[in-house]
């Protein structure tokens, strides 16, 4: 269930929008990174305090890939060098972080740096920010004050039934958690004896690869990411060269190789990018392609991580 009391916070003037809601007033929509944008955060701060909040949830969390989602040009660290080490450490799905941490989150997405989330405390206080420098309060509470004081910083607030980014009630595509059973599923797939390829998503957008052995196994699973997304597929080929010459010039799909050291890449080719592949796979041993769109992944199982509890709570 979404908060009781929802508010639009923007600095669109609701008497520049037209018959339909549309806004075609002066007004950029970009982030002035200055006192417009320091008056969004404020806003968040007067909201959370009067809710009596003092820590949020990184929900759904995700970072730019080859396309960039951002008004703004990337930067690297997708906006969030100085929160997070870079290998992104502690930014996942359930983490717990401060208000500052929380608002400096949100400078990040006004700014369309490449990183975005809800920012929620179970149902009873949100923060979403949308395109175009729309942001999205939502409290248990009235929040009368935080109203007022977000009107005299010149932004508008203004109440709503709900906020279009709240996450979506439907089933989430993956229901079944990497528990014993499923560890179990790998270890007998392991013993044919076969390699697996597991692609460990833990970030939305963000992947890391894996080959598994009966012997690396153990390993691999203790480092997993929180939350992360499990994928099994079939091993990399050998066949470097037929893989290659396999992958369709007017398609994106992934590609992923391990060079001789052990250590496996991969990238996202397209048109543009196809002529590349070859230069980037210089002296691979094994690879693979594989699709990006769900309707044509096929891979041999997938499951996400529960948390300490077994319970599955992440939403894939």
């Amino acid at each position: 269930m979404p908060p009781s009391f929802t508010h639009r916070i923007t600095k669109y003037n609701p008497a520049d929008r037209d018959e339909h809601g549309h806004y075609n007033g002066a007004e950029d929509t970009v982030s002035d990174h200055g006192p417009v944008e320091a008056a969004y955060l404020e806003a968040i701060a007067v909201f959370a305090q009067e809710s009596g909040i003092d820590r949020l949830e990184i929900r759904d969390p995700e970072v730019t890939c080859f396309v960039n989602f951002g008004l703004e040009a990337p930067v690297e660290g997708h906006g969030l060098a100085g929160l997070f080490p870079p290998d992104l450490t502690g930014y996942y799905d359930g983490a717990e972080v401060s208000v500052p941490v929380a608002l400096e989150l949100g400078r990040a997405m006004l700014r369309g740096q490449g990183a975005w989330c809800r920012l929620e405390q179970q149902d009873t206080f949100t923060v979403h920010v949308g395109w175009d420098q729309y942001l999205y309060v939502g409290s248990d509470q009235p929040c009368e004050a935080a109203v007022a004081r977000t009107r005299e910083l010149g932004l508008f607030a203004e109440p709503i039934t709900a906020s279009p980014y709240a996450a979506d009630p439907e089933e989430p595509e993956v229901t079944q958690a990497a528990d014993e059973e499923f560890w179990e599923r790998v270890r007998a797939e392991l013993a044919a004896p076969r390699t697996l390829l597991l692609e460990e998503t833990y970030l939305r957008n963000a992947t890391r690869w894996h080959r598994l052995t009966q012997n690396n196994l153990d390993t691999v699973r203790v480092a997993l990411g929180p939350r992360a997304l499990l994928t099994l597929w079939p091993d990399l080929t050998p066949d470097v060269d037929a893989v290659l010459a396999a992958v369709p010039q007017d398609e994106t799909v992934y590609v992923v190789w391990e060079t001789p050291d052990g250590t496996i890449h991969h990238t996202i080719t397209d048109e543009t990018r196809h002529q590349q592949l070859t230069t980037l796979t210089a002296g691979a041993r094994a690879a693979c392609s594989l699709p990006l769109t769900v309707d044509e992944r096929h891979p041999l199982f997938h499951a996400a991580l529960p948390d300490s509890d077994g319970v599955l709570r992440t939403r894939w």
